[in-house]
């Protein structure tokens, strides 16, 4: 894949990057609010459920608008549910398009520290760079994990901002507080304190368990019985969570589910395949360190949260979306950036999720036709594949940000003269 048609083509969409921006809100708007996304059903149990916090029934009761064939419970810590007590301040209309703005703002927000990351010096650009994190906001608003966190309304995105955040903040306390907290709402952040203990942030770490304690200890103080409840009788139990073969699912156990014919569960098969994930996370964390990479470290751990939590769902994958714009400007050799985008950008576009659940009798069927199962591996065989890429590929020398330069240079060709660079950061 060369450069410089992809450069054209960027330099060419950079100046309409607001109004694509704009256009593809919309476009994605209407979608949701005439299809099935209008009821945001998830968002709808956060905002219907939380108040049940003070009333310590909060993992007792169903979300009114659950489907026919899976009543939904409030499924996090009692702690989320107090994160969510504001929200419920609001009247469902206002709740439901206060969350969608926040979860846009998101979705910007870790394009923008993405890209602040694969960009390093040459971020000094300021409008360019900002015109860049438009347009990426305006194309991975079509990507399929980001478009189902809406059409559910979910809080992946706001989670992944946070996470990103944190991870790469200066301060120690900061970075660990926000990942302590965030998996104190729930629970697959934990896995980030990984990255913490691989850069040898020690004092992060501590915060982050120091964060999560306390968000842990806040729901005992606000309901005893209701807190020992959860984690101490349904902690660890995915049936609660949701049907573990279903398309939707794209961990591991779904995965290996789906193949066997019948839930894995933690037996050998799962175990297996999670030895091999982890080491292959490992290797790729350790390569990322090593090269200074700490996007590609971050994903690392991400990933091999995703792939080992017994329940994935689909949009839990907005990982993929900094994943992408790490690929596109080439901190991978060209044949590891051409594989890793020609297996990711299909089924990232592609509803191959809608396209299994349209094939599957229910939710709860696990048993399905061969080629059924192979297509319900794409999320986290891709996964697999992109660790292993990582691993052999990063800390070789490479041309990390030679797309930005060529980039940046086509604009300073064609900046008046006399304009200057500020930077984003200031």
């Amino acid at each position: 894949m060369r450069l410089k048609p992809l450069a054209q083509l960027e330099r060419r969409l950079l100046g309409f990057a607001p109004w694509l921006l704009v256009v593809s809100m919309l476009a994605r708007t209407w979608v949701i609010v005439t299809g099935f996304g209008n009821e945001s059903i998830d968002l709808h149990v956060y905002w219907s459920l939380a108040p049940h916090v003070l009333e310590g029934d909060l993992y007792r009761v169903f979300s009114p608008h659950s489907p026919p064939d899976f009543p939904l419970p409030f499924t996090y810590p009692p702690f989320g549910a107090l994160v969510f007590l504001p929200m419920t301040w609001l009247f469902w209309g206002a709740a439901q398009w206060s969350f969608r703005l926040l979860t846009v703002l998101c979705l910007y927000w870790v394009v923008r520290v993405a890209l602040r990351l694969v960009a390093g010096e040459s971020w000094s650009d300021s409008k360019v760079w900002r015109q860049r994190a438009i347009l990426w906001t305006a194309v991975l608003l079509w990507m399929m994990p980001v478009f189902h966190t809406f059409e559910f309304g979910q809080i992946n995105l706001v989670l992944a901002g946070v996470v990103l955040a944190s991870l790469v903040a200066r301060d120690s306390r900061v970075a660990g507080a926000g990942i302590g907290l965030t998996a104190g709402v729930k629970l697959v952040p934990a896995i980030s304190g990984l990255y913490f203990l691989a850069t040898r942030r020690w004092k992060a770490a501590l915060w982050s368990v120091a964060a999560f304690l306390g968000s842990a200890g806040l729901g005992f103080l606000v309901n005893f019985e209701q807190a020992r409840q959860y984690w101490f009788v349904l902690f660890g139990d995915p049936d609660r969570v949701g049907p573990i073969a279903t398309a939707h699912n794209q961990s591991l156990r779904g995965a290996l589910s789906r193949t066997f014919g019948y839930d894995v569960g933690m037996s050998w098969p799962w175990i297996v395949a999670a030895l091999v994930s982890t080491v292959l996370a490992l290797f790729a964390l350790r390569s990322a360190v090593r090269a200074g990479d700490a996007l590609i470290g971050v994903l690392s751990v991400q990933f091999l949260g995703l792939l080992l939590s017994p329940i994935s769902w689909d949009h839990h994958w907005v990982w993929v979306a900094p994943l992408l714009i790490w690929l596109v400007y080439e901190k991978v050799v060209p044949w590891a950036r051409v594989t890793l985008l020609v297996l990711w950008v299909p089924v990232m576009f592609l509803d191959v999720i809608a396209f299994q659940l349209d094939r599957q009798p229910t939710i709860w069927t696990i048993s399905r036709p061969g080629w059924l199962s192979v297509i319900g591996w794409a999320y986290p065989a891709f996964a697999l594949v992109t660790l292993a890429v990582i691993a052999v590929t990063v800390a070789r020398p490479n041309s990390a940000v030679r797309f930005a330069r060529e980039l940046s240079d086509g604009h300073e060709n064609s900046r008046p003269a006399g304009m200057h660079s500020t930077s984003l950061s200031s």
